[in-house]
């Protein structure tokens, strides 16, 4: 066994930010660090950690709809012959370690919450073969019995880790390199439907920390300089938009963009709550390359966003969508149509309230179904009132109305490509969006990119309203509780209108990206590396 090799398996469709400020903190305390993603195949998993034979495997278990495939993965690699340490973290293995023990026979550790100092500790103890009762922040096994040890507190420093490792950096478009980055950890809301607050407000230390803005752009400098990237996607779960209500810390985030000569040079993404968006403050911040904000609403009701504890009103909502619209920055949101106590009623006023802010082509209409993460306000309510169905990692439940249950079945059946593929419309139209973005960023607007940018808002508010116009018909149909799933011709002839709209809205919004890459090619504007 290689003691001084660690290997992580973890899901990369993005860098799992994560995993690599743990992979930076081993890295400088002389530890051969590898990340396996967790998508490979189990054999070729099996491959590589036979050929580096390492002290433990971490194992990050972010995902609870995924809880089943890291079993078969860990009982697989256990019996191919891999006697490797196994550690595990993440919210799942934090909140319900018993659980995970449960589920995962072959674990031996779990790094709970915060990972960057427990892993080294844990690391050090393996390598000098000590014992592990002396680390805080973790659980294991002695001799059958399940140990919890002290909670380690949160760092409240976070710019005192190095910079998260990298390993090459992918293309966001036309040719433009892009990096996940972090602001800040945690969140001062505690909204119903969401286990942030339970991940940070378990152990000691404050549940929001920020970096500073200084920091943060060294990192967007370095990621420039050393992997010529221009695009950068914030991760926080609540960017420090409006610390201590004021804008100190985006103030001098700005100006520390343009002391590093990076203004025009880089744009960047933030999630941000919609009462945050104030009008000079996002134009300031537009004008250093802030292109596009993702907003959580989740709810088009005042009453459903009091239930949700959103602290917002649709009022809130709507002003911060509209300056976002009226400065021209780009959005995204997230927004649950389906919830525990979901009516009809509810639901139509909900896609009015969609119709009225997607009804200029500016957003694609999507919507999720609420569920029930663990520790979070709604699955202890639901746990409480006997509705929780299904095992751990696939928790769901009934609505009150048993037709609704059916209705969610063949929307979320015939959607399904549309709003989750990532060749469906929704993604496409994500994609299109940020292709014209970099485009108009980087090179201006020539009068061909301006008539892309109709043609594809045009084609959004087609599927938008056909979108709508279905949903309405659907709750109509359903709430009557006579509409069967089966042999019902009605629904089958709405089902291939889905299917029909999907490919044409599809096939407008592919042709649209091809030609702003023509547009760039012609123009010798695409640089590939």
């Amino acid at each position: 066994m290689n003691r001084n090799s660690v290997v992580f398996i973890a899901f990369e469709q993005r860098e799992n930010l994560g995993i690599r400020y743990m992979h930076a903190i081993l890295s400088e305390a002389g530890y051969d660090v590898h990340i396996i993603d967790f998508r490979k195949e189990k054999p070729e998993i099996l491959q590589e950690l036979k050929i580096l034979d390492p002290l433990a495997v971490g194992f990050s278990v972010i995902f609870e709809n995924h809880l089943y495939e890291f079993q078969e993965l860990m009982e697989y690699l256990r019996a191919s012959g891999i006697q490797s340490h196994f550690t595990a973290g993440g919210h799942f293995a934090s909140l319900r370690p018993g659980e995970l023990f449960t589920l995962f026979s072959s674990l031996d550790s779990i790094v709970r919450f915060e990972g960057e100092h427990t892993i080294l500790e844990l690391m050090n103890c393996l390598h000098q073969q000590k014992e592990l009762t002396g680390i805080h922040g973790i659980s294991f096994l002695k001799e059958g019995e399940l140990v919890h040890t002290p909670l380690r507190a949160l760092e409240p420093d976070l710019d005192s880790f190095p910079f998260p490792v990298r390993s090459g950096l992918k293309e966001f478009a036309l040719g433009k390199k892009y990096a996940t980055l972090i602001a800040g950890r945690g969140c001062v809301y505690d909204c119903a439907f969401c286990d942030i607050r339970a991940f940070y407000g378990q152990p000691p230390g404050p549940v929001k920390r920020i970096r500073k803005p200084e920091m943060v752009v060294k990192e967007m400098e370095h990621l420039y300089k050393e992997y010529n990237c221009s695009v950068f996607l914030f991760q926080d779960d609540d960017f420090p938009v409006a610390v201590s209500r004021n804008s100190q810390w985006i103030d001098t985030f700005c100006r520390s963009l343009e002391e590093r000569d990076l203004v025009g040079k880089v744009m960047w993404k933030i999630n941000c709550r919609p009462d945050e968006v104030d009008d000079d403050l996002f134009g300031m911040m537009k004008q250093y390359g802030l292109f596009k904000v993702y907003l959580g609403i989740e709810n088009g009701t005042d009453e459903g966003l009091i239930r949700m504890n959103k602290r917002l009103t649709v009022a809130d909502n709507i002003r911060g969508i509209e300056i976002l619209k009226d400065l021209g920055i780009g959005m995204d949101y997230g927004f649950m149509l389906f919830h525990p106590d979901s009516t009809y009623n509810s639901i139509n006023d909900n896609l009015a309230f969609l119709a009225q802010i997607c009804g200029d082509g500016y957003l694609p209409v999507s919507f999720l179904k609420m569920m029930p993460y663990l520790e979070t306000k709604v699955e202890k309510e639901l746990r409480l009132a006997g509705r929780l169905k299904g095992r751990p990692g696939f928790l769901d439940y009934d609505f009150h109305e048993g037709s609704l249950n059916d209705m969610y079945a063949f929307v979320s059946d015939c959607f399904a490509s549309w709003f989750h593929s990532a060749d469906g419309a929704t993604n496409l139209t994500k994609w299109g969006v940020n292709y014209l973005a970099v485009y108009i960023f980087f090179y201006g607007v020539p009068e061909g990119i301006h008539d892309l940018s109709e043609e594809l808002r045009s084609l959004v508010w087609s599927a938008n309203r056909f979108i709508i116009d279905t949903m309405r018909r659907l709750s109509g149909l359903f709430e009557t509780g006579t509409c069967s799933l089966e042999n019902n011709l009605e629904l089958d002839a709405i089902r291939v209108g889905i299917e029909k709209k999907h490919t044409a809205t599809c096939k407008g919004i592919n042709d649209i990206i091809i030609k702003v890459e023509a547009y760039a090619l012609t123009r010798d504007l695409i640089h590939w590396t």
